[in-house]
């Protein structure tokens, strides 16, 4: 039972997005910000229970991200449409996760395997955009300086861990012949 709880954890996280989406859209920042927050700690939850106690799973390592980018997209495009989060962040946000997941299909595709393992550029732009739309709840509408500066940071890592993902791939996948 103990060995199931990460990927339960990861399930959990994904079952909440319609609670935060229907948080966000019905203008109640702190219940948003409340369920966001707990997704966020499932995230880093799941993962060290996995690891600390070698709970390691193909489902998890494939449900895992599967669970952040639907988090974070739902977030992202969401928070955008209510004025949250300006375009030019949400816009390379879903770009490189869609990017990523076109990739992964097209390598696929062709017979060939696919093994993204992250980084620590692409933990930290985890970390980054999850603050992102925390700090976005709580001062995009009051105090945008506050914003700002961490959403440009966000958009720089963003940007830079989808380039280092897709050039580690490429080398990958001309070795693998």
């Amino acid at each position: 039972m103990f060995r199931h709880i990460p990927n339960a954890l990861t399930i959990f996280r994904i079952l909440l997005i319609p609670v935060f989406l229907r948080f966000i859209f019905s203008s109640n920042s702190y219940g948003a910000l409340a369920v966001f927050a707990m997704a966020g700690a499932t995230d880093g939850l799941d993962g060290y229970i996995a690891r600390r106690w070698n709970l390691k799973s193909e489902l998890g390592a494939n449900l895992d991200p599967l669970a952040d980018k639907l988090l974070l997209t739902s977030a992202f495009v969401s928070m955008t449409y209510m004025g949250l989060v300006p375009v030019w962040l949400c816009v390379p946000v879903i770009a490189r996760d869609t990017a990523i997941l076109a990739g992964v299909l097209a390598i696929r595709a062709t017979g060939r395997t696919v093994r993204i393992a992250p980084t620590i550029s692409s933990k930290l732009t985890t970390v980054l955009q999850i603050a992102t739309v925390l700090m976005a709840m709580l001062f995009t509408k009051n105090q945008p300086a506050l914003f700002l500066p961490l959403a440009a940071l966000t958009l720089l890592f963003t940007i830079y861990s989808g380039l280092d993902y897709a050039l580690r791939e490429i080398k990958t996948q001309k070795k693998a012949g």
